[in-house]
């Protein structure tokens, strides 16, 4: 790859984890996370990888703070020339129980959060002619589950800001796509488990069965580095006519 790659939300999680799978082909990548300890963290794990042959950097953003996000940009040292818009979170309600700061929170950080950070990144692109952003989209994106409304809405606002970013990007190599996986097992997606069992009525296991794998003919939890090898696939020469759109990894979710 042989690029400088930024990655959201990359303190733990899938964040954590495409910052191992792509410190293996990538020059540079900038571990940001909302919280600094735990973005150092992954920078250790990268430190300790053998497989490693970047350079990392960790920095505490707020993708949700308009004078973080220019400060860390002038701090930075050279351009971005891949953004991965990872940052995100979850909340389980039925919507007339939704608290609605909590509400504002996940579209601050989920869809606002990746407008701000790819306005931020665009001009140095620009300038070097050259630039790939990848936004974590999810099944979500695609269709609905009740109680998740908001994390509904922004997940599917991804796609509409990738394709309108991709047409206002067309006259230089900038690609923007959003990728779409169904369930990965992370941290997040365990403390939705317990959640969604309260929300349901359900025991944990019937969860994992009946709510998350039953939708997928496949049966099968998507893996890290299936996200991983997509997004180095995208940014690729070879893919640089691939941009507005979704990139669905979901074992056939989508099919019926």
């Amino acid at each position: 790859m042989g690029n400088t790659v930024l990655i959201t939300g990359a303190g733990s999680g899938l964040g954590r984890a495409l910052c191992q799978f792509l410190s293996r082909s990538a020059d540079r990548v900038l571990i940001t996370d909302l919280d600094l300890d735990a973005a150092e963290e992954t920078l250790d794990l990268l430190h300790n990888d053998r497989l490693t042959t970047c350079q990392g950097s960790a920095f505490r953003l707020d993708v949700t703070d308009d004078r973080q996000v220019i400060e860390f940009f002038e701090a930075v040292d050279g351009s971005v020339d891949v953004l991965i818009n990872n940052a995100g979170l979850q909340h389980v309600a039925a919507l007339e129980e939704f608290d609605l700061p909590t509400w504002q929170q996940l579209i601050d950080v989920m869809l606002a959060g990746a407008a701000r950070m790819t306005r931020a990144v665009l001009p140095g692109m620009r300038s070097g002619r050259f630039g790939r952003i990848i936004n974590i989209g999810s099944i979500h994106s695609l269709v609905a589950s009740p109680y998740k409304s908001a994390y509904v809405a922004a997940k599917h606002g991804l796609l509409g800001l990738a394709k309108t970013v991709a047409l206002e990007t067309a006259d230089v190599d900038i690609t923007v796509n959003t990728i779409c996986p169904s369930y990965i097992r992370t941290p997040l997606v365990d403390k939705q488990i317990s959640q969604q069992a309260e929300a349901h009525g359900m025991n944990e296991d019937e969860v994992i069965e009946k709510i998350m794998l039953e939708p997928m003919p496949k049966r099968a939890f998507i893996t890290t580095e299936e996200i991983g090898a997509a997004i180095e696939f995208l940014v690729s020469h070879e893919a640089r006519n691939i941009t507005g759109q979704t990139i669905t990894i979901d074992g056939g979710w989508t099919l019926k």
